[in-house]
């Protein structure tokens, strides 16, 4: 199996002016990765990008992965499945189908085949065991955990974060830690990285980002921000997307209110909390996973 990955990574910036950030000379740009394929968008492309070439190396021909039934993990795995022609199995958290799910749907229609799993099992899926059992079920197959979050997710954050202008402050929504941990690997000590934590309790993933990468062990440039989850993962208030629609008025500026929207909102208040120096340059990175939308609005969430 030979891959060509040959997907365009440079992805605009876009400035964002406000009369609250000139009353406190700040600079605030955001790096439109949103934009950086169709279906394959934000940090989804950047930690499936060398899992791809591992997943090559290793010789394997087939992908399975894990994911709740609205995951732009699943969804981004499909895409990528049916443009480098490679079969994709879904372990969905069940324990039923729903056919109507709009992501799920998409998969489908990508060519992954999806199998439900009860709750009860899909909390094995780091398990030794079961991933072993996994493994002899599907000989030919990678094995990529939930989210994208591995060793070999870190060089694609790395390469992003490498690739901006100097600034001051970087932000991003943090999940399973991936995003984080790369651009933690790609920036100067003179960088403050911060990382929004979208879940609640979510303190056990300093620990998950120092294991992924080498430099958040022994730098002290970077922080899991754990007090804007806004009830939780999947979880946001009115308030909070409410935002989201003010954004995508004023800036044109396309947010959902599980990542991105958490992340930019969370930017406003520490922006209102004067939580940075007069001169800051702070960039935001859009991660991506607008395809989330339609199925808030299948639930009538939105």
């Amino acid at each position: 199996m030979r891959l060509n990955l040959d997907i365009d990574e440079n992805t605009p910036i876009q400035q964002i002016y406000s009369d609250s950030f000139k009353k406190r000379n700040l600079f605030i740009s955001i790096k439109r990765d949103d934009q950086l394929h169709p279906l394959l968008s934000g940090n989804k492309w950047r930690k499936l990008k060398y899992n791809l070439l591992e997943m090559q190396r290793l010789g394997k021909t087939e992908l399975v992965t894990f994911g709740g039934a609205f995951s732009n993990h699943i969804y981004a795995c499909a895409a990528a499945g049916k443009l480098f022609n490679i079969q994709t199995h879904g372990i969905i958290r069940g324990p039923h189908l729903d056919s109507n799910n709009p992501t799920l749907q998409f998969a489908a229609q990508y060519g992954m085949q999806l199998k439900a799993v009860t709750r009860l099992e899909y909390k094995k899926r780091h398990d030794h065991d079961y991933l072993a059992k996994l493994q002899q079920r599907f000989p030919n197959a990678y094995i990529l955990p939930e989210g994208g979050t591995n060793q070999a997710a870190i060089p694609g954050c790395k390469e992003l974060a490498e690739s901006l202008p100097d600034h001051d402050y970087l932000i991003c929504p943090t999940g399973s830690g991936g995003t984080l941990a790369g651009l933690i690997e790609g920036r100067k000590t003179s960088t403050e990285i911060l990382g929004i934590a979208v879940l609640k309790q979510a303190e056990y993933l300093i620990n998950e980002i120092k294991a992924l990468s080498p430099k958040a062990c022994q730098q002290t440039n970077w922080q899991l921000l754990t007090q804007f989850h806004d009830g939780g993962y999947g979880k946001f208030s009115a308030q909070l997307w409410q935002f989201c629609k003010q954004m995508q008025s004023e800036y044109q500026l396309p947010l959902e209110p599980i990542y991105s929207g958490k992340m930019m909102y969370a930017l406003w208040q520490l922006i209102e909390q004067d939580y940075f120096p007069s001169g800051s340059k702070i960039i935001a990175v859009h991660t991506g996973g607008l395809q989330g939308l339609s199925g808030l609005e299948y639930l009538k969430r939105i």
